[in-house]
């Protein structure tokens, strides 16, 4: 399994970004023509999609139609429809791997132009989709039932009793659920460590929860448990920064992914899904993104708060591929499912 810290040239001008050119023309006028775009999207409506969804209808006249799905749920949705002729969505994003759409058809080949030049991490290398924001999962706690000297630093402190069954997670497979921190821990750990680590962690009664990781750090908000284990930073960013007794921890390493934006290939408005996804990735998109706390990917856009993005010393990550969860998935939900259900 590839480790690796996230690079600091990914989403710094460190390298050389492309020029943030405007959409084609041709492109811009056919989707007019067309009038509207369907979305489906993971992201929270009223944190980002909708002020996305916003500032692409002022930009353009297009309407979006934007549905909210969590990942997994979408990926099924977007399969089912392709396989009934009936797709719905013209454009999608998500922090799920998209091996088995594209290899059921229902991607199309689109990246705007000016990400040729990005960091090939952020780019699938036939074509297939292209990332929005990086996603970065670490524990987060509730900041008025635990002090910051109590909190945990390390996996270690997670082993500590005071913390049995006070831990929750999601257990929907997928990266920001237990199944990512499993797959954290073997490639951490290797099999030998990382198995015997996982089996004291077991110990701890960690609370599943089916719901997704930003519900279960709202659960944590609310009170109902101390600590989550494996929540997107980000997500404690924006809700500590509107008041919520919250806080992240940079326990190294944590967990990186990408969330990627893709045009379905059966779009009804293809044209109006290939403008949504170059605007969502452009210089513009990614300033709305960063403005609301996520963390942006462009070369030219760096998150308001930097902590939030592994530096490779004090906050460290492994930063794994979308082709690389898809391959490793089924192997850490056995383990997973074995340990923990």
């Amino acid at each position: 399994m590839p480790r690796a810290a996230f690079p600091a040239c990914v989403c710094l001008a460190a390298l050389a970004a492309a020029p943030a050119l405007a959409a084609d023309a041709a492109l811009i006028e056919a989707a007019k023509k067309e009038g509207r775009v369907f979305w489906y999207t993971t992201l929270i409506l009223q944190q980002l999609g909708a002020p996305l969804a916003q500032a692409f209808e002022k930009k353009y006249g297009i309407r979006v139609e934007a549905t909210r799905n969590d990942p997994g749920e979408t990926a099924l949705r977007l399969l089912n429809e392709h396989r009934a002729a009936n797709m719905q969505a013209d454009v999608f994003d998500g922090s799920f791997a998209p091996a088995a759409l594209i290899e059921a058809g229902v991607l199309a080949k689109w990246q705007p132009d000016f990400v040729k030049d990005w960091p090939r991490e952020l780019l699938d290398p036939d074509g297939y989709w292209t990332a929005h924001r990086l996603t970065v999962m670490t524990p987060g706690y509730n900041t008025d039932l635990v002090k910051p000297e109590e909190a945990p630093k390390t996996w270690n402190d997670l082993l500590a009793p005071q913390w049995k069954g006070k831990m929750a997670w999601g257990i929907n497979p997928g990266v920001t659920a237990g199944t990512g921190f499993t797959g954290l821990a073997l490639a951490e750990l290797g099999e030998e460590k990382g198995m015997a680590f996982l089996r004291r962690l077991a110990a701890q009664d960690i609370t599943g929860l089916k719901i997704s990781a930003r519900a279960v750090l709202d659960q944590v908000i609310s009170g109902e448990y101390k600590l989550a284990l494996q929540i997107l930073n980000d997500n404690a960013v924006i809700s500590r920064n509107a008041g919520a007794p919250v806080q992240w921890i940079a326990m190294s390493p944590a967990l990186a992914s990408v969330s990627v934006i893709s045009v379905t290939a059966k779009a009804r408005n293809p044209n109006a899904g290939r403008l949504l996804a170059d605007f969502v990735v452009s210089e513009e998109g990614q300033k709305i993104a960063r403005d609301r706390d996520y963390i942006p990917v462009h070369p030219d856009v760096a998150p308001r708060d930097p902590r939030v993005r592994p530096d490779g010393a004090g906050f460290r990550a492994i930063t794994l591929s979308p082709q690389e969860i898809d391959r490793s998935m089924p192997r850490w939900k056995r383990v997973f499912d074995e340990l923990f259900r």
